[in-house]
């Protein structure tokens, strides 16, 4: 589902005279179907930035990153903006460590959002929507409510919620489970066992161990590079 080869990103320092910052150099990875491969690195090594270029979120100096869509491979790196999107809508999820809505929308309304974009009717979508918050562990009576007014960790499962609401044959997790509780964790870890069983190809930063032991099938190692002139 996933198909990376010679990625490079860099990132030019001018604050620092220009210094360049080779954050990523060689990356070659593979991800079938029903895997979950956790990045294994320390602060710094990329882990975050493969994951956004991955996305499309960065552009990236080398190399391609192939994804299965609708049966045809499209190349991360090279595809325009239109295809970016069509891509993101139909095969590929996002669950970044910071939940960016529109202010005021409810938090239902926030999490049934993909599914209405795909195509699903607003009735079954907040059905979806109310599913996975109460599995979640989100209080009914902040549904109607904007997520803005909510802590940092019921913010995260709303973003949870919402990533996950659309069954996406990709997934990419940026460390979900960052501000969570035990209990959270072991509700959120459920969800990507159950992603996985589903066929969906994973790749997660996992800072917690007991989550990356559950919910993982093998690491993929990153490494710090240092900046040059």
């Amino acid at each position: 589902m996933i198909r990376i080869r010679g990625l490079a990103k860099t990132f030019t320092l001018h604050h620092q005279h220009g210094a360049v910052l080779p954050v990523l150099a060689g990356i070659d990875l593979d991800v079938a179907r029903a895997e979950c491969v956790a990045l294994h690195g320390p602060s710094g090594a990329g882990k975050s930035t493969l994951l956004r270029s991955i996305y499309a979120n960065y552009r990236t100096q080398h190399g391609s990153i192939e994804v299965r869509h609708e049966g045809r491979w499209v190349d991360m790196a090279r595809a325009g903006a239109r295809e970016l999107l069509e891509v993101r809508r139909a095969t590929m999820g996002y669950v970044s460590q910071f939940l960016r809505v529109i202010p005021r929308v409810p938090a239902l309304a926030v999490v049934a959002e993909p599914l209405i974009a795909a195509g699903v009717a607003r009735t079954q979508a907040e059905d979806r929507a109310r599913t996975l918050l109460a599995r979640l562990n989100i209080p009914e009576r902040l549904w109607s409510l904007p997520p803005a007014t909510f802590s940092g960790g019921e913010q995260q499962r709303i973003n949870i919620a919402r990533g996950f609401i659309t069954g996406h044959p990709i997934l990419l997790l940026d460390e979900p489970t960052a501000s969570l509780d035990a209990d959270n964790c072991a509700a959120v870890a459920e969800l990507i066992r159950e992603a996985r069983a589903a066929g969906a190809a994973i790749i997660g930063i996992f800072h917690d161990l007991d989550v990356s032991n559950l919910v993982t099938t093998r690491l993929y190692p990153l490494h710090m590079r240092e900046a040059t002139a």
